[in-house]
């Protein structure tokens, strides 16, 4: 599922919670692992219709309830969230974020990141922020998310340190780390517009910060914020399909038509290479590393025989990921391998123009991979694992399946104009 999130008049994490709660998530998919970490009860969701400047929306505002709210170190933060019991992709997505926060609070105030305070990474509500629009992402099946570049706000903003200058440092931090662009704050009354929690979110779920591509919108969730502006104050929430991706039904080619929109030649991207060699895991634990760092979203991973000092023999453990993945993934690499290192190498690779299909079959519905060569026409290809589903409930031979499939499909030469 694609997300666009425009923040025109700034991004904070209870407004992006507020747009998720629009779309309809239910409170329970935020509570239930707020309360595997040990702090229901600690907390009040207060969220309710408004309107800003003639526009609805869900506000949220959430209400801390511990008489004396700790003050934990990002380093106890870390093992609670390592130790809670968590689904393995929200508990990546939840340390990849708070990660973010915690490295750029250690840069602004010259301190390690170990030492940085619960306080400043965020309390109860950033907590409740963070955990909630993670959990909510994924339960809304949430794997590509573009966000247009929020302003920051200007002035001055009172914190646990005293006034501080807009945009937050923090903010400032993140967006330098990540090379995310800030937009413009001018025609804005004095005020933070991005917070460190809302920006921390969107570095790391965007898969980039810019114009939101053409797309089938399918649902809208509206965030308001707190503070009266000249113009309605929230972000939305779309989600929708990739018009370069619209599913069809279709066993004769892609939907769309080529075209002047469409890019026949291959695209340049920016990948960044992982390795390890690791001499002291049995096959097993390897195989479930290289399975967790899938889920964590890598591109790719594979594994090559080596021998190493001393004659002994190893394995060299490959990712092939985008730059935005490798905070996820680093932490899968320190939780499940024995590495005590980890090499990263930014490469870069040609790639044809891609669309899939769900396709109904007489056996049943197969997904089709389909790629735009140079020359203008398709290239397909079946799922293997539909093709073994379909054995498997047929009882059938996987070779009799993919040919009658395949017998159905026209050639890929017929596909220069789908």
């Amino acid at each position: 599922m694609l997300a666009v999130l425009d923040c025109p008049t700034g991004l904070a994490g209870n407004m992006l919670l507020a747009a998720l709660f629009d779309l309809g998530v239910p409170a329970s998919v935020i509570d239930e692992p707020m309360a595997a970490l040990g702090l229901a009860g600690r907390y009040r969701l207060e969220l309710e219709q408004r309107r800003s400047s003639g526009l609805r929306g869900l506000h949220l505002q959430v209400h801390g309830l511990e008489t004396e709210p700790p003050h934990r170190h990002w380093q106890e933060l870390q093992q609670l969230l390592l130790q809670a019991p968590l689904a393995e992709p929200l508990r990546q997505r939840v340390l990849a974020v708070f990660a973010l926060l915690a490295e750029a609070e250690a840069a602004v105030h010259g301190i390690a990141a170990e030492r940085v305070h619960f306080h400043e990474v965020g309390a109860i509500d950033a907590l409740v922020d963070v955990v909630g629009v993670c959990a909510a992402l994924l339960h809304l099946g949430v794997d590509s998310l573009i966000c247009t570049p929020p302003p920051a706000g200007h002035g001055q903003v009172l914190t646990a340190h005293g006034p501080l200058p807009l945009p937050a440092p923090a903010v400032l931090e993140i967006a330098r780390r990540h090379a995310i662009p800030l937009a413009a704050s001018e025609g804005f009354p004095p005020a933070e517009l991005t917070t460190p929690t809302g920006l921390a979110l969107a570095a790391g779920w965007a898969s980039r910060f810019g114009v939101a591509p053409a797309l089938l919108p399918r649902q809208v969730g509206v965030g308001l914020g707190s503070r009266s502006l000249d113009r309605p104050n929230l972000l939305r929430l779309v989600l929708g399909e990739s018009l370069d991706q619209a599913p069809s039904a279709d066993l004769n080619g892609p939907a769309l038509q080529t075209g002047p929109a469409l890019q026949t030649s291959p695209t340049l991207q920016t990948v960044v290479v992982q390795q390890a060699q690791i001499d002291d895991a049995s096959p097993e634990d390897l195989a479930f590393l290289a399975d967790q760092l899938r889920q964590a979203g890598a591109l790719d991973v594979f594994s090559q025989a080596i021998t190493m000092k001393k004659g002994r023999l190893g394995q060299l453990l490959s990712v092939v990921a985008t730059p935005d993945q490798l905070p996820v993934l680093r932490q899968v690499w320190w939780r499940h391998s024995s590495s005590l290192g980890l090499r990263e190498q930014q490469q870069q690779r040609w790639v044809l123009q891609r669309r899939h299909q769900q396709c109904a079959t007489p056996l049943g519905p197969v997904r089709i991979k389909w790629a735009l060569q140079p020359d203008g026409q398709w290239r397909s290809k079946i799922e293997h694992d539909d093709l073994a589903a379909l054995a498997s409930r047929h009882g059938l031979a996987l070779a009799q399946v993919r040919a009658l499939i395949d017998d159905l499909m026209p050639p890929d030469d017929d596909h220069d104009q789908p």
